[in-house]
């Protein structure tokens, strides 16, 4: 494909807004990208809600069968923050920029491109990539849950994600738990505090029992390093002077393989029922969107031969890195030794902010690699 038609792909579905709604544009557009091919290509959708649908394409009629995984969502703009529109793909200075320009319509266009060159080709293909391109990855991850859920990610033999890693090798990243503790209490008058039931007190409590617990969790991963906590926002109360009836406090953990989800919810439990049972308060926690770590990939057979295609053939570093930011990897590793790598053109220096952007030379460069990694990936597992 000519870099021009390639380019116009990624610009296209940069003008596609979807702020966590509208996928199913994304879905329209792919597939009429390969109408052509209709012959060559299975496409299925697959609905989570009006508006919103995944896709899924697979190219290939035989042989083992490489993932290529990619979000259709994206994260909000305040245009007036933006020195151009955000919703319009822009070439300037050698970048493209607008919203999901590096995270991540362009690791999805140019696994996108790299399909339509591998069917362009007209040569037979010895194995298949199948495309799952995915509704929900910036607010909880749904389309992924959705398409493992319903075993369409079972007979992969790997699957590349295409998050933005400046086409280094991701081959780990911390894992994410969400938390909210409400707080009930009984509202008085500031006077009269003996009266009410101040619902600040046992969160501040909470909050320091939280706070000890990851003073004390020093395990460090070797790539990941120390899991982390946040209380990230507090509030309650209804005037400077009633007693607070309510109150709320959360918090986000970035976990690591050496603590398991199950004993960091086992500690937080225990906190809630001990402060309610000593205190005679009324705490509740609610848990949002946890997902685990992804376990170190570095010698899985996927990571090597996409090391060797960046080496050999793009003449690039294909150095291994880690992420601290969890990806659709924490879905895929339900699916028992499926190889998973994250790999995309995207620097990941702007990514949700301002004015986001992705080189024109990474961009390109990123639908060679995934090109050539399908048939060296091919090459490898049919080798076996």
């Amino acid at each position: 494909m000519e870099p021009k038609q390639a380019l116009k792909i990624l610009t296209d579905l940069i003008s596609i807004e979807t702020v966590d709604q509208n996928e199913s544009q994304v879905a329209d557009y792919l597939t009429h990208l390969f109408v052509p091919f209709a012959d060559r290509a299975q496409l299925k959708r697959i609905s989570f809600a009006p508006g919103r649908d995944n896709l899924l394409i697979t190219v290939g009629t035989q042989g083992p069968i490489l993932g290529f995984s990619g979000h259709e969502d994206v994260v909000a703009a305040d245009k007036d923050q933006w020195q151009t529109d955000p919703f319009v793909g822009t070439m300037r200075d050698d970048r493209i920029y607008g919203r999901g320009a590096s995270d991540m319509k362009s690791g999805l266009a140019a696994m996108v491109v790299a399909m339509l060159d591998l069917l362009a080709s007209n040569q037979p293909l010895p194995g298949r990539i199948r495309l799952l391109a995915t509704i929900g990855e910036e607010t909880g991850e749904y389309g992924a849950n959705q398409v493992v859920q319903q075993g369409l990610v079972d007979d992969l033999a790997g699957i590349v994600i295409g998050e933005p890693s400046n086409l280094q090798l991701e081959v780990t990243h911390k894992g994410v738990i969400d938390y909210c503790v409400t707080s009930v209490g009984l509202a008085s008058h500031a006077s009269k505090p003996e009266a009410g039931q101040n619902a600040i007190w046992p969160l501040i409590l909470f909050a320091q029992k939280v706070h000890d617990y990851f003073e004390q969790a020093t395990i460090s991963d070797p790539k990941l390093g120390q899991m982390t906590h946040v209380l990230s926002q507090i509030n309650g109360g209804e005037q400077i002077n009633s007693v607070p009836a309510k109150a709320q406090l959360t918090g986000n953990i970035r976990t690591i393989p050496a603590y398991s989800h199950k004993q960091i919810y086992q500690f937080l439990d225990n906190a809630i029922e001990q402060i309610n049972q000593a205190d005679d308060a009324q705490l509740t926690i609610e848990y949002r969107y946890p997902e685990p770590p992804l376990p170190d990939q570095s010698h899985n057979k996927l990571v090597l031969v996409a090391q060797g295609v960046l080496q050999n053939k793009l003449h690039l570093p294909g150095e291994i890195i880690a992420g601290t930011g969890a990806t659709e990897a924490c879905e895929y590793v339900k699916v028992p030794n499926m190889p998973i790598l994250v790999c995309g053109p995207g620097e990941g220096i702007s990514d949700h902010q301002d004015n986001e952007w992705v080189s024109i030379k990474n961009y390109l460069l990123g639908c060679q690699f995934y090109e050539e990694l399908a048939w060296q990936f091919w090459k490898d597992q049919l080798a076996k």
